[in-house]
């Protein structure tokens, strides 16, 4: 029987290296499927998923979907940071419902009634860090 290597512990990037080519480059792969894989959980349309990237042309999308990734702008990589914070949150606040409640009607006055996914999208990165807020609040914590 063949053993199984132990994963390497994930190593935080110190804040002042985050913008560096290299290590956005190591970072972009990993971050695409990441956020394709909640994207397929939250069941979003391409449309929807483009919007959360900060609106890459459409070509590069599909690139990205191919698994042919390159460097992501640094933009990109905080708007899935913030994404895979959101899942994370919402999967500890409402595990029953984690995955539908950004597409659900929220009477939560910053959402107009709206979903959650709407303020994401057409708000920009200041939507994604307002939602963002809002579920870290609730769970007591930046984290």
């Amino acid at each position: 029987m063949k053993q199984r290597q132990p994963q390497k512990a994930q190593q935080s990037i110190a804040v002042d290296r985050r913008k560096d080519p290299k290590v956005r480059r190591q970072m972009s792969a990993p971050a695409i499927r990441t956020f394709l894989n909640i994207a397929s959980a939250w069941g979003l349309s391409v449309e929807d998923q483009r919007g959360l990237l900060g609106w890459p042309p459409e070509s590069t999308y599909y690139k990205y979907k191919a698994g042919q990734v390159g460097t992501l702008p640094y933009d990109m990589l905080v708007r899935i940071s913030l994404i895979l914070g959101i899942y994370k949150a919402l999967h500890i606040l409402y595990p029953d419902i984690a995955d539908r409640w950004v597409n659900l009607p929220n009477s939560n006055p910053i959402f107009g009634g709206k979903p959650a996914l709407r303020l994401m999208v057409e708000g920009g990165i200041d939507g994604l860090y307002q939602v963002r807020r809002l579920l870290d609040g609730r769970r007591g914590s930046w984290s």
